[in-house]
């Protein structure tokens, strides 16, 4: 990258205007994961969170993460969610997550997907953390992203 997108040439931040490009098919994806006690993954498993169902919750709280983006981040574009699914599996010793945004619009959704991987693990841990002061939220990060002008990418493994 040869210059910084969201700076003037007088170092000024401001928010790029992209009324000029045409709208694509756009899709992220992006990985979180919450660490917690081997305790805490039996109470998940068992269904004994005392707050409730922590999965279906987080799933939801991802979502609305995904459709607020624009309204946390200063310089991101206001644009379609048009699709948002937020997956969350119990592995051994963590909860698992997995966003995945699509939109049809003017810029990408890589911010939008990690925002709900991320709101989805504060919820996971808003949920647990009366029972387990252990739990960290690990590994946010965009792990793939296909459309727009600068085509697709995935994380290379490692």
């Amino acid at each position: 990258m040869s210059e910084l997108t969201h700076l003037r040439a007088d170092g000024t931040a401001y928010m790029v205007d992209v009324t000029a490009k045409t709208p694509t098919v756009r899709e992220a994806t992006a990985d979180a994961s919450v660490t917690c006690a081997p305790e805490t993954m039996a109470a998940l498993r068992a269904g004994g969170v005392p707050k409730g169902d922590v999965l279906a919750v987080a799933r939801i709280a991802g979502i609305q993460g995904a459709k607020k983006t624009p309204e946390l981040l200063p310089l991101a574009h206001v644009i379609g969610v048009h699709g948002a699914s937020v997956e969350l599996s119990l592995e051994e010793d963590r909860v698992a997550i997995r966003a995945t945004v699509r939109t049809a619009d003017r810029t990408g959704v890589e911010m939008e997907a990690l925002t709900a991987a991320t709101v989805a693990a504060l919820t996971v841990v808003d949920m647990l953390k009366g029972i387990d002061r252990t739990v960290a939220i690990r590994d946010a990060m965009i792990v793939a992203k296909s459309g727009g002008r600068s085509g697709d990418w995935v994380r290379p493994e490692g």
